[in-house]
């Protein structure tokens, strides 16, 4: 069995190669230049907007972890097809299951599940909630203090651990009864951002404060960071309601066996990035 990973150099693609790498199956890790890979990973360049850059990598894998939002995913899903590759893992979002889809987020992400759907190909979407790694959208506050400004402050969301999304990723890619399954995957508690902070703070042995942003500064800050129509979006999830990054499923401890990692966890292991 072989593994292409695609997004390799971002959260959720990093883990799913080590977790591939540490139960000892081939992966071949999608990269555009030299990335630091786990020992006996093969480094795969092209480019995912480009399927025609990596066609020939394609032959002897047997599972693609794809992420969503590329151009021409229909083509490299055929290419993959006609090199006899025989499942797909999509990252897709939370997006997809809000009670609006008629946003940006949510319609780049759907597109991907439809193309995937339409290739012919054994499929299993992943829809996790915000990653626990966003946390370092706060590196730049606190290198400059210990005051935290938090979006969407009354908002409590289960984010996710990457190693978790991994953990299912693997178990789609390498198992036979997750075919046709769309997975709806959250953390295993919902924390306010000002928790969030808090929990921070602790492993960093930092007293920091939340300082929590109105709807109209939310909005200010989302659209200084962002185009336009991601912004909006995204005030559209937390503001408005429309995604529900609340409640807490057990779809991790049911497909892993073992319980979504905590916040605390994430922060311990990636403590040095904040130093």
């Amino acid at each position: 069995m072989t593994v292409l990973v695609t997004g390799t150099t971002g959260n959720a693609g990093g883990a799913v190669v080590r977790a591939l790498a540490e139960e000892g199956i081939a992966v071949k890790a999608l990269v555009r230049r030299e990335a630091d890979l786990p020992a006996g990973v093969t480094a795969v360049q092209g480019d995912l907007n480009r399927p025609d850059t990596f066609v020939e990598s394609l032959e002897g894998v047997s599972g693609i972890f794809l992420l969503s939002g590329y151009e021409r995913t229909g083509e490299l899903l055929a290419n993959a097809r006609a090199a006899g590759v025989e499942r797909i893992v999509l990252l897709s979002s939370s997006a997809v299951t809000g009670t609006s889809t008629a946003n940006a987020i949510a319609e780049y992400h759907l597109a991907a599940e439809a193309a995937v759907r339409d290739s012919g190909l054994e499929w299993t979407f992943l829809r996790p909630n915000t990653f626990m790694s966003n946390t370092l959208r706060w590196l730049d506050q606190l290198r400059a203090g210990d005051v935290v400004r938090v979006q969407f402050p009354d908002v409590p969301i289960s984010t996710i651990h990457p190693a978790d999304i991994a953990d299912v990723a693997v178990a789609a890619l390498t198992e036979d009864d997750h075919s046709g399954r769309s997975y709806r995957l959250t953390g295993p508690v919902a924390l306010r951002p000002a928790e969030q902070v808090e929990i921070l703070g602790q492993a960093l042995g930092r007293r920091l404060v939340a300082y929590e942003l109105s709807r109209s500064e939310s909005h200010d800050e989302l659209a200084a960071a962002m185009p336009a129509q991601y912004a909006s979006a995204i005030e559209s999830f937390f503001g408005d309601g429309i995604v529900d990054e609340t409640s807490v499923t057990t779809t991790v401890a049911t497909v892993t066996g073992h319980p979504p990692r905590t916040l605390q966890e994430w922060v311990r292991e990636n403590a040095g990035l904040f130093g």
